[in-house]
């Protein structure tokens, strides 16, 4: 099977850099799953949703991706987020209790909120 290059990183660091079978992740136009050879685009990461990398080794890779782009080229992907967080590094329990307290506000800060917290938890593998 073939691989392609790719590599996620936040403003604040990079996440992950590597050969991977495949990329999905969910753009303001829908989800998209991309493979090597993928013809070129650029979409919006939707709101509240992960990343979910295939390595090529095997091993899934799930990031909870708040903010940014997917850029998909030739030689590979990367996704630009504004912040992002590998799920090994989610404390479920306080992306539950941020969701909990959040409730049905509706706010723009709340919206956010709840967003980053929806982003954990599926990234973490939690029912949402």
């Amino acid at each position: 099977m073939s691989t392609m290059q790719v590599e996620l990183v936040s403003v604040e660091r990079p996440i992950w850099s590597g050969e991977a079978n495949a990329v999905y992740a969910r753009t303001t136009e829908g989800e998209i799953g991309v493979m090597p050879g993928h013809a070129a685009l650029l979409g919006a990461l939707a709101p509240g949703w992960l990343v979910r990398i295939m390595q090529a080794d095997g091993v899934e890779q799930r990031v909870a991706v708040h903010g940014g782009f997917l850029s998909v080229r030739a030689d590979g992907v990367s996704v630009l987020a504004e912040m992002a967080e590998s799920a090994d590094e989610i404390d479920t329990a306080r992306a539950r209790a941020a969701l909990d307290r959040i409730g049905d506000a509706t706010d723009e800060e709340a919206v956010a909120a709840r967003n980053r917290a929806l982003a954990r938890l599926r990234a973490a593998g939690e029912q949402v």
